[in-house]
């Protein structure tokens, strides 16, 4: 058997959850049997690939290829050209572990993941580039296209059966899992930690994007809020993450704050930094609106870090009964959960407890096991 993979997300500079997930699913998947031969198809015209360790492995070849991806998307959307598998010396099946657009011959079984179809859900929460950029790759196309598919969350799943119309029978939910660096840290680290970093003794965290979806806006109105309770005087809030799209909307809630010298923006996050902010944080929070999957509040957890999280889309099957699940809608909700957490020790020591179990049923190693058995299915 012969599995070729599309693995160009690697090349796009900027980190995200779709770079995270083939990463630590390769670096599982390509050595579970070694009797399956995998080839990666990569091109790039401007960025080489960086050299993980997994691209070595004996049934693994790699083809690179400095095609820019734009002309390509563009020949495979309106010429159905060039066949990919015939690029890369011919293959059984084909994983995109992301819906970007493929030719491949009419022979080659196509398996698809799909993330999430949040720009389905929310489109004003994009660029005009984005909204272009889907409407060219026609997502529902791909998956019409595809002859199984992959889904991150049970909720992207019926996403696929509710919008697209797709088969259930042809769609396996697959959970994605946590990297053994999220983990609890000794204290004495994370307060060396703290201090390099000039981070507040005490404060909530909030990691990911800095833009609409993730709705840090009512997190900061929420914190308002909570300033103007007794207790909560030394608390601080720290939002980790790169600039994302319509940032500006978060700057100026900020700016607009009684409490802009206590929210503390970190936008230069490296991986290896992570596990400390949430190990150093009280709280993490995660008002998200729309997520397929949700990889910080099961990094938070894995860390030792209590959860509040939103109660839609795909963050309640993820965080389960290990977190506090708040309206995303009503900020009042959200600073009482806050507050909450933070003024009751006994639950804020189950939440800890109750997420680091919680955090067992996420692994790479079931994820690429499970990957494998629908590839290989006929």
């Amino acid at each position: 058997m012969t599995i070729g993979i599309d693995i160009r997300v690697l090349g796009v500079r900027g980190r995200s959850g779709v770079q995270e997930y083939v990463e630590n699913l390769l670096a599982h998947l390509l050595s579970l049997d070694k009797s399956v031969h995998y080839k990666l198809f990569y091109t790039s015209f401007k960025h080489p690939l960086w050299d993980y360790d997994w691209l070595h492995g004996q049934n693994v070849k790699v083809y690179r290829f400095k095609t820019p991806n734009q002309l390509l998307f563009y020949s495979s959307r309106v010429f159905d050209r060039p066949y990919v598998d015939q690029m890369i010396d011919g293959v059984d099946v084909f994983f995109s572990p992301h819906f970007l657009i493929t030719a491949l011959s009419p022979h080659v079984r196509r398996v698809t993941t799909f993330h999430d179809l949040s720009f389905e859900h929310f489109p004003e929460f994009f660029s005009w580039k984005q909204w272009l950029w889907h409407r060219f790759i026609q997502p529902a196309r791909q998956a019409r296209f595809s002859h199984r598919i992959i889904s991150v969350s049970e909720s992207t799943r019926q996403d696929l059966v509710s919008r697209y119309h797709i088969d259930p029978a042809r769609i396996t939910t697959i959970h994605s899992g946590i990297a053994p660096q999220f983990r609890p840290l000794p204290r004495s680290l994370i307060e060396d930690f703290r201090k390099r970093k000039q981070l507040p003794a005490r404060y909530i965290l909030f990691l990911g994007a800095l833009e609409p979806r993730k709705n840090i806006q009512s997190l900061v109105r929420a914190f308002n809020f909570l300033k103007r309770l007794p207790g909560f005087e030394d608390i601080h809030l720290v939002l980790a993450g790169a600039r994302g799209w319509l940032n500006k909307g978060v700057r100026g809630a900020i700016n607009e704050s009684q409490q802009a010298q206590n929210i503390h923006i970190r936008e230069e996050i490296l991986d290896h930094e992570r596990p400390f902010y949430y190990g150093g944080a009280e709280l993490f929070v995660y008002p998200s609106f729309f997520e397929g999957f949700g990889f910080p509040p099961l990094e938070a957890m894995a860390c030792g870090t209590p959860v509040i999280a939103s109660n839609t889309s795909s963050l309640p099957e993820v965080v389960g009964n290990a977190g506090i699940l708040i309206n995303p809608y009503h900020t009042d909700d959200l600073t009482l959960a806050i507050s909450s957490v933070l003024t009751d020790r006994h639950l804020l020591d189950q939440l800890k407890n109750a997420g680091l179990e919680q955090i067992r049923r996420f692994t790479w190693q079931k994820c690429a096991q499970k990957t494998l058995e629908v590839l290989l299915r006929p």
